[in-house]
């Protein structure tokens, strides 16, 4: 059946914009392999430490770690799903597009909803995270060494490092997030013993080999330490993919809304007859 003048507009819109939907889901894919590649947030050294942080019973060293794989599953179901809008705008084909259009729509409202109910429980997210991550550093940092200690306390000496930070909130003195840890309340340890006030993994520019060889003014808390806090720069570290992903998925939505409605103009003109 012929198409008029909306259909055709239609028919030449789903294809075109069912070809940049190959590439935005191409493009999910390769932000999730990149994250998925850049394991630096959830190295195994690290990830018992964000393990000990739980946000609605899921285990934020794992979320971390499969954030990667969202994206790439994302990638491939609008890939799938392109494809039907792609070949049934080609053939015309009634019953692809309306299998299209559906799915389409379904995955549009999962998005605002999603998004709203992210606006809406941010705030309290991000407190609780903080709150968790506090009390694991405070409940299980033992000692200032990637080779003694608790394996939970080992892995915030790595993240320390890793990330460059130190404590949870920012270190601006020798008052701080380690004050009610074991590591500075419990007898023996190297906190009393030895005057410091951070860990020599929070100095500047130390790695698992030479952080034994950090002195003060560093570990007294003078100078030379790491100022922020490792909360800031696993935020920071996850929002440096915030807008890549901000953008794809924004120019999604719009596509998404066009896609459905030139999808029902098509079928509508078409009829009952599948060509």
């Amino acid at each position: 059946m012929a198409l008029g003048c909306g259909g055709t507009l239609g028919k030449v819109f789903l294809i075109l914009i069912n070809i940049i939907f190959f590439l935005l889901g191409l493009g999910l894919l390769i932000v999730g392999a990149l994250m998925k590649a850049n394991v630096k947030i959830v190295t195994d050294e690290v990830k018992p430490a964000l393990n000990t942080v739980t946000v609605s019973s899921y285990k934020l060293g794992d979320l971390a770690d499969n954030l990667s794989v969202v994206f790439i599953v994302i990638g491939v179901f609008i890939f799938i799903v392109a494809g039907l809008g792609l070949f049934g705008a080609c053939c015309q084909n009634r019953c692809m597009l309306v299998t299209y259009a559906i799915l389409v729509l379904v995955l549009f409202i999962a998005k605002i909803a999603a998004i709203a109910l992210w606006f809406t429980m941010q705030g309290e997210v991000e407190d609780k995270v903080k709150s968790e991550m506090l009390t694991s550093l405070q409940t299980y940092f033992t000692d200032d060494s990637v080779n003694t200690g608790s394996e939970v306390s080992k892995s915030w000496n790595y993240m320390f490092m890793t990330l460059d930070c130190c404590a949870i909130n920012k270190v601006t003195s020798a008052t701080n997030d380690f004050d009610e840890s074991p590591w500075c309340k419990d007898t023996g340890k190297s906190c009393k013993d030895t005057l410091a006030e951070v860990p020599r993994t929070c100095c500047v520019n130390v790695d698992a080999s030479t952080y034994t060889a950090a002195t003060a003014p560093c570990t007294t808390g003078v100078s030379g330490y790491n100022t922020m806090g490792c909360y800031d720069a696993l935020k920071a570290e996850i929002d440096s993919y915030s807008t890549p992903v901000i953008g794809v998925g924004i120019t999604i939505l719009v596509i998404e809304l066009l896609a459905v409605i030139f999808a029902f103009v098509i079928c509508k003109q078409t009829g009952e007859e599948v060509v």
